[in-house]
């Protein structure tokens, strides 16, 4: 059945939002606020429906051509097709839509409290890592490419120019080099990331393999001369979502990838986490000192630490870091980035949620949690601990919000809330916000 509908926003997520004739929510895929479709409706629910572009009647002005062959195969930035700035006004409005819908705020009250998107310098261009799924085609070659959407299924792609430029010709480099490895045997690979540096320079190839017997010599030399790398690693790890790692090797070079962010070097290693966006993150970790106000000799905890790039930035501007972080080559890597960098922070291996009360009284906390956001009871320990003020750092808006809902019902509330655009061409947002104990 075909309707014709305008689309009057975008959803957090890849589709866009209009209404039928009947008032029925319309969710498209492709849409773009503006936009008068005329759509088929695929899937009927009780309280919207799903439906995809049969004919763009009227465009949009802000439809604009996807920059990359692949938009419509690989999924990974599926708001290529939206302006820029309309990208940015439809995040900062996902963000101010959370607050109202999740966290209970009233429209003008969360519209005040929530500036502007921060732009990213880089539209394209801007990713210093990307990872590939491996798996066999139909023949039994090996194939790279990237996850589509939630499925397992992979994009078979030659470029990705989201990417930096070292990095945008490398799918289809490292394919050709790790099918010429594995003419004769299979080498147990199911994942490949890449990293690079645009002010280092440094350019990482991980191997993610099965444990096992493996030609490191042949692997490092071929690898090296399809890509000009600084590091070729190795990380033995268990295939599926909770890939537990069971060792990481340097097959050549440093053994680690370095990046230098807000005037501080940071080695990381394969499994840990690093921002994608080098630039956007030094944005971030400004606001977020800048909102905690004067540090000196503050006690400040950081939790989820990672590999210092909020700790180390609070102890260069004088507080008293405690940095929690349960994962073991984050741990590493924060006790080395501490070192070189040439400031004292106490890491504390272990889950944040557990050590949080363990730590006394707080001056300031950092909290840069994983998606699903802070674990039920967390806010109540972090009120125990009495900071003056929190930097609650966010990936996801929903989680997001119902953590602010949680903050409020234990004294806190949200002063400043700023989303930071780490991710061009996608919905996500990064969102920096300071909280402020009630007297």
């Amino acid at each position: 059945m075909e309707e014709l509908i305008r689309i009057e926003r975008l959803s957090f997520g890849k589709d866009a939002i209009g209404h039928r004739a009947d008032g029925k929510t319309v969710f498209v895929d492709g849409g773009v606020p503006g936009d008068a479709l005329r759509v088929t409706i695929d899937e009927e629910k009780p309280n919207f429906c799903l439906a995809h572009i049969v004919e763009v009647v009227e465009a949009s002005p802000d439809r604009v051509q996807a920059p990359c062959v692949y938009a419509g195969i690989c999924g990974g930035c599926p708001w290529q097709h939206i302006a820029y700035a309309a990208q940015l006004e439809a995040k900062r409005a996902n963000v101010v839509s959370a607050l109202v819908r999740t966290a209970h705020f009233n429209d003008q009250a969360a519209e005040e409290l929530v500036s502007a998107c921060l732009p990213s310098k880089r539209e394209m261009g801007y990713r210093n890592k990307i990872e590939l799924g491996a798996t066999r085609d139909k023949a039994g070659r090996f194939e790279l490419g990237f996850r589509k959407g939630e499925s397992h299924d992979l994009a078979i792609v030659d470029s990705c120019p989201v990417a930096h430029e070292a990095l945008a010709k490398a799918p289809k480099a490292l394919r050709g080099a790790l099918r010429y490895l594995q003419r004769s045997e299979d080498l147990g690979i199911f994942r490949v990331g890449i990293r690079h540096s645009l002010r280092t320079h440094d350019l990482e190839i991980a191997l993610w393999t099965a444990p096992g017997p493996f030609p490191r010599k042949a692997v490092a030399t071929t690898l090296e001369s399809a890509l000009k790398t600084t590091s070729v690693v190795r990380v033995m790890a268990d295939p599926g979502k909770t890939r537990k790692i069971k060792g990481v090797e340097a097959l050549s070079g440093k053994g680690f990838w370095e990046e230098e962010l807000a005037g501080s070097r940071f080695k990381t290693s394969a499994p840990s986490f690093f921002q994608v966006n080098t630039a956007q993150a030094e944005k971030l970790v400004a606001t977020v000192i800048d909102g905690l106000g004067d540090l000196d000799e503050a006690v400040v905890a950081d939790l989820y630490a990672g590999g210092g790039t909020f700790s180390i930035p609070l102890a260069e501007a004088g507080a008293d870091v405690l940095a929690v972080e349960s994962a073991s080559s984050s741990v590493k890597d924060l006790r080395r980035n501490a070192d070189a960098n040439g400031v004292y922070v106490e890491v504390i291996g272990g889950d944040s949620a557990r050590e949080l009360p363990l730590l006394g009284e707080l001056d300031a906390l950092v909290v840069d949690p994983p998606r699903a956001g802070l674990a039920k009871g967390v806010a109540e320990s972090i009120a125990e601990a009495a900071p003056a003020r929190i930097a609650y750092v966010s990936c996801d808006a929903a989680t997001w919000a119902r953590d602010v809902a949680r903050f409020q019902a234990v004294g806190y509330e949200p002063v400043r809330v700023q989303p930071i655009d780490l991710f061009p061409q996608t919905y996500h947002t990064e969102i920096a916000s300071i909280f402020e104990r009630r007297s």
